[in-house]
């Protein structure tokens, strides 16, 4: 499938997810890989930019006593910490909004639309819904849990919704939670795109 359509791009939006420095080789919780995303992230940006479409990128960013410390991941993401900046490598001149989430002490966020409580809003989809963008492409880190839980939320939304295949890498915790991830969104109807079949025409 080859996304090459101006007026598709337009109604549509990049989401950046979680490509922060605590997520890249050498952070608190690396992901294997996790800077090979960068590449192709930043090609769609200026696809998504120059077309009209919009650029969005997550950041997790957390209190120093975030409650998913205590239980499943060392400590990651600390707001106002380097670990917690968005990678250098990124170009950050491409992004109209970036979206914080996991702000609250006890209450943590994988999904850029939804706290882990299913209800708190980030507000990403009104703001979506103010721009009448009904289709969503998305990478980033980490495939088995924040784009997992941003892709299952976008296609509970209604939103037209893409993974990037070459722009996500997955912790893999626990084992095979990665290939379950993937399988999880197929089944919902996420659809797997190589950003090479995102074709740039605006140029």
């Amino acid at each position: 499938m080859t996304i090459n359509d101006a007026a598709a791009i337009a109604a549509s939006a990049l989401l950046i997810i979680d490509v922060q420095n605590d997520f890249c080789p050498a952070g608190a919780l690396a992901v294997s890989g996790g800077h090979e995303v960068i590449a192709p992230l930043n090609r769609l940006s200026h696809i998504f930019y120059n077309m009209g479409g919009k650029v969005i990128a997550t950041q997790d960013w957390h209190t120093e006593n975030h409650i998913s410390f205590a239980s499943l991941w060392p400590v990651h993401c600390v707001r106002g910490t380097k670990g917690a900046e968005l990678h250098k490598d990124l170009d950050l001149s491409l992004i109209h909004l970036i979206l914080r989430k996991g702000t609250k002490e006890n209450l943590d966020s994988y999904s850029a639309f939804f706290e882990n409580d299913k209800k708190t809003s980030t507000g990403l989809d009104g703001f979506l819904q103010s721009l009448c963008i009904n289709k969503v492409f998305m990478g980033g880190l980490a495939t088995d849990y924040c784009v997992y839980y941003s892709a299952m939320d976008a296609i509970k939304l209604g939103l037209e919704t893409y993974v990037i295949k070459d722009a996500v890498r997955g912790v893999n915790n626990p084992e095979g939670s990665t290939e379950k991830a993937v399988e999880a969104m197929v089944k919902a109807g996420v659809k797997f795109i190589e950003s090479d079949n995102i074709k740039d025409i605006a140029i």
